[in-house]
């Protein structure tokens, strides 16, 4: 990073970042095309090890990228806002973000894909105690990806 004075660098305060956002951008690098998709997630940290889960139909490119690669950045950001200036290059943007990247895994049992979407909605809901049914844990993929690499960023 560039910019040191911008870095965050306490877990709780990229935790306290991660939680506030409602949406994570994952990127796969495949070959000379590059591909990101926007979803949502549960994030969790436990003895120090950060996870985000996510979920998905059994189809698509990104299920393929997951399953192909097992790797992928990721970036999320929140608080953005526009600070005008009476000279166009002093125009600038408060925000805070996390960028990194991780290993992916898909969630095979219905006890494991039961937990990882226990982490979803408790970010959107607070709630641990959602009843998943077994026709919906048998076509939902649920994915974790393990945090290698984190940094956080705040722009004030």
């Amino acid at each position: 990073m560039r910019r040191k004075d911008l870095a965050v660098t306490e877990k709780e305060q990229i935790d306290a970042i991660i939680q506030s956002c409602d949406c994570v951008r994952l990127a796969f690098a495949d070959g000379t095309h590059p591909y990101i998709v926007p979803l949502s997630f549960g994030y969790h940290r436990e003895d120090g090890v950060s996870k985000f889960y996510f979920h998905s139909a059994a189809a698509g490119r990104k299920v393929e990228l997951c399953r192909k690669l097992g790797y992928a950045g990721f970036e999320l950001d929140t608080n953005r806002q526009l600070k005008p200036d009476e000279k166009p290059c002093d125009f600038s943007v408060a925000y805070q973000s996390v960028v990194g990247e991780g290993t992916i895994t898909e969630l095979k049992t219905p006890e494991e894909k039961t937990a990882g979407l226990q982490v979803i909605m408790k970010h959107y809901s607070d709630r641990t105690d959602w009843t998943f049914p077994e026709a919906v844990l048998n076509r939902t993929c649920v994915f974790c990806l393990t945090v290698v690499e984190l940094s956080g960023r705040a722009h004030g």
